[in-house]
């Protein structure tokens, strides 16, 4: 079984076939790799890999030519690099992520929803953890699922608490780490929000801080969190559409290795 690292750099994809925004898919691997050698190059021991660019999403179930262009992509990330790539298939399509993962074998998946319903730009979206742990059995995978707990770009129904939806996403929606974000891309998680979750979930659980690191917050987010993914802070002037900085990157890398991430 592949060791996932504590620090994740994430390549967003341009659009893929299909969605409004596609021109060519050799320029979407180009591209992809081009970011994954820069922040290989900067220290960075893992990916993250998702079809950003397919904005508007589908709630759940995004189309036969969304999952072969990312099967594509991932294959060609992992050979380019060597590095242990994680599939996150925006919105919330944890059956395909899972099937991705299980062809090229990436070592996990991230599921913005796994159990329990988000209010989104896209409608109500309910997790599937029961189908995905399914799947997971049938497919002989031995992919981590990690999941978001009130996930960015979203709001949760009345009376949520952060901490009973960790625990649940844990014990009874079968996570095997749990992910904690801002309010939307690039934004910072609260701090009190990260501990209360890391006082839930109890420190032999890996936490996952999804959005928002960087330079300036590794060491207070690394404190409280054992994982970092980190995406908007890499890139050109903060921008996740962007091409990755490496000198952004190299920052990046730098406090996450004072912090014992790397």
């Amino acid at each position: 079984m592949t060791v996932i690292p504590h620090l994740l750099g994430m390549i967003h994809l341009d659009p893929l076939p299909g969605s409004p925004g596609f021109r060519s898919m050799d320029a979407v691997i180009t591209k992809a790799l081009e970011d994954a050698s820069t922040l290989a190059d900067a220290g960075f021991p893992a990916l993250m890999v998702e079809n950003f660019g397919d904005a508007p999403f589908f709630a759940d179930s995004v189309p036969s030519e969304t999952v072969a262009a990312m099967t594509r992509c991932v294959d060609a990330l992992i050979a380019g690099t060597g590095l242990p790539v994680g599939v996150n298939v925006l919105r919330n399509d944890a059956l395909s992520a899972m099937g991705i993962a299980a062809a090229t074998g990436a070592p996990l998946i991230r599921v913005n929803v796994l159990s329990g319903v988000m209010y989104t730009d896209q409608g109500p979206i309910v997790g599937k953890s029961a189908e995905l742990l399914r799947k997971r059995a049938e497919l002989g995978a031995s992919t981590e699922i990690w999941a978001d707990v009130l996930v960015k770009h979203a709001t949760p129904p009345p009376g949520a608490d952060i901490r009973q939806i960790a625990v649940d996403t844990l014990e009874r929606a079968g996570a095997d780490a749990v992910i904690v974000t801002g309010r939307g891309t690039g934004s910072s998680p609260e701090i009190d929000h990260l501990k209360t979750v890391r006082e839930a979930i109890g420190p032999g659980t890996r936490l996952v801080v999804g959005s928002g690191a960087n330079p300036t917050n590794v060491a207070d987010l690394a404190a409280i969190a054992n994982t970092l993914i980190v995406g908007s802070a890499t890139k050109r002037d903060g921008s996740p559409t962007n091409p990755v900085d490496p000198k952004r990157a190299d920052q990046i890398a730098h406090a996450a290795a004072r912090a014992g991430l790397i």
